[in-house]
C-alpha cells in the first residue's frame, strides 16, 4: 500500500494549464502586429544575424573550410537565380570542399530585403558592362515584376542578358570580401575556444591535485 496517493488528475491539469499561462501573452497578438513583427522585429535584425554567425562559428571545421562555405554563399546570393540560391551554394562548395553547411546558412544573405537591392544592381552593373551606361536602368521591384509577368523570350535581352552578366563581378567580389571576413573571424574564435577549454583543463587538474 503506498504511503503517498497519487494527486488526482485535474491537479496535474491545473498545474500544466497555469504554467501555460505564465508565459502566454497578457494581450493576444493581432494580425497586423504578426505581420509587423515578421518584417521588422522588435530586437531588430542584429539579432538574427548574431545568431547565424554564431552558427557559422561554431561549426567543426577549418576555418578554410568554413570559409569557402560562406564565400559559396555569398557568392550565390549575389546572382539573380531566386530560389536556387541555396543549390548554388551547396555545389559550389560541395566542388570546392568548403563546408556546406556554413554555405547553406550563408545564403540568409539574399532574403526578401536584400534581393530587390540584389537584383537592381546586379543589373545596373551589367548595364554598364554592356556598354549601355546604366541608362534606363529598372528598380529591383519593376525586375521583380518582369518576371513574374513576361516569358523568357521577352525577358533575356533587356533584363536577364543584363543581370547574369553584372552578376559576375559581384559575386566575385562578395566572395573575396565573405572569404576573408570569414575566415579570420573564424580562426579568432576557434583560437579564443582552445584557449578557454585550456584554461578550464588547468582549473580541473589543479583542483583534482589539491583534493589528492
Amino acid at each position: 500500500m503506498p504511503i503517498f496517493a497519487p494527486a488526482p488528475l485535474n491537479s496535474h491539469i491545473r498545474i500544466v494549464y497555469q504554467s501555460i499561462m505564465l508565459f502566454r501573452r497578457k494581450k493576444p497578438a493581432t494580425w497586423s502586429g504578426k505581420l509587423r513583427e515578421f518584417l521588422w522585429p522588435r530586437k531588430g535584425f542584429s539579432r538574427g544575424l548574431r545568431y547565424l554567425s554564431m552558427r557559422v562559428l561554431r561549426l567543426s571545421s577549418s576555418p578554410h573550410s568554413i570559409a569557402i562555405g560562406v564565400a559559396a554563399g555569398a557568392a550565390s546570393s549575389a546572382t539573380p537565380f531566386v530560389g536556387f540560391h541555396i543549390l548554388i551554394a551547396l555545389a559550389l562548395a560541395y566542388m570546392l570542399s568548403g563546408n556546406l553547411i556554413a554555405a547553406g546558412i550563408s545564403t540568409a544573405l539574399a532574403n526578401p530585403l536584400t534581393i530587390p537591392f540584389i537584383l537592381a544592381a546586379t543589373y545596373e552593373v551589367g548595364l554598364i558592362m554592356l556598354g549601355t551606361g546604366g541608362s534606363g536602368a529598372l528598380a529591383g521591384q519593376d525586375i521583380l515584376h518582369m518576371l513574374g509577368h513576361l516569358e523568357f523570350s521577352h525577358l533575356w535581352e533587356p533584363v536577364l542578358k543584363p543581370m547574369l552578366i553584372g552578376s559576375v563581378p559581384l559575386a566575385a567580389t562578395s566572395a573575396v570580401v565573405f572569404y576573408v571576413a570569414a575566415f579570420y573571424a573564424a580562426k579568432l574564435f576557434q583560437s579564443r575556444r582552445h584557449i578557454r577549454r585550456q584554461s578550464k583543463m588547468r582549473t580541473r587538474a589543479v583542483g583534482w591535485a589539491d583534493e589528492l
